[in-house]
């Protein structure tokens, strides 16, 4: 019988497991920090600045977190931010990698159920050591046919991925929170996008929803996944 689908891809931070909610109360640690040099909500507008400039040179992930904000305390406070400050930004960011793993509603369930009948694939951004430390705290390493850690999410990224892992594009689905990263790109690609949004998304992932897509759909949790896979077949 000839199926629609035969290789689902999940992203993994905030759509496997929590992410975000770590860089948020770290950021408010940063701005307590630096209160006495700069107002907070500027502040953090300085330090998103930051991370963009230096995706290219740092990728996504913690460390590349880090630096932006040792970069950016040096730049607000005209290079008089106290070695106390900086040490304390790096035992910041160390205490988020080491951080344990804590799943997401109906993450578990959704993997192993879609996982009895299909390919399953994790294709996740950042830094090589911290998800390969996450995924294995997961406890769903198990479940996946293959890991991707790659760099970007571009429809070339994705068309390679499931050409190589599967039948291609046209029978394959990807799952994220981010409109930007996992849903738009793989579209594109030829495949599904499946937004299972999260409270809390990073700026730099925000995306208008391909409303007029015919391969996007949108689920409130991971709940509802494995009947939209099984009724696109």
């Amino acid at each position: 019988m000839t199926r629609n689908l035969t290789t689902i891809g999940f992203d993994a931070d905030d759509t496997l497991w929590q992410n975000e909610r770590f860089f948020r109360l770290t950021q408010e640690r940063f701005a307590a920090l630096l209160a006495d040099y700069v107002d907070g909500d500027h502040l953090l507008d300085r330090l998103l600045a930051a991370e963009r400039r230096n995706l290219g040179q740092y990728g996504f992930g913690i460390k590349g977190f880090t630096l932006s904000m040792i970069e950016t305390a040096i730049e607000v406070t005209d290079e008089q931010v106290p070695a106390r400050v900086i040490s304390e930004l790096i035992a910041a960011g160390q205490e988020m990698l080491n951080h344990p793993i804590e799943l997401l509603p109906h993450a578990r369930e959704a993997v192993e159920e879609i996982a009895a009948s299909h390919r399953v694939l994790l294709i996740t951004k950042g830094d090589l050591l911290d998800q390969e430390r996450k995924l294995a705290q997961s406890g769903l390493g198990e479940l996946f046919d293959g890991v991707e850690i790659v760099s970007a999410k571009t429809p070339a990224v994705y068309a390679d991925i499931f050409t190589r892992h599967g039948n291609g594009a046209g029978e394959a689905m990807m799952v994220g929170n981010s409109l930007r990263s996992d849903v738009r790109p793989a579209i594109e690609a030829g495949g599904w996008g499946v937004y299972v949004p999260h409270d809390l998304t990073w700026e730099i992932e925000h995306d208008e929803p391909p409303e007029d897509a015919p391969r996007f759909r949108a689920l409130d949790d991971l709940g509802g996944l494995p009947a939209l896979v099984a009724q696109i077949g």
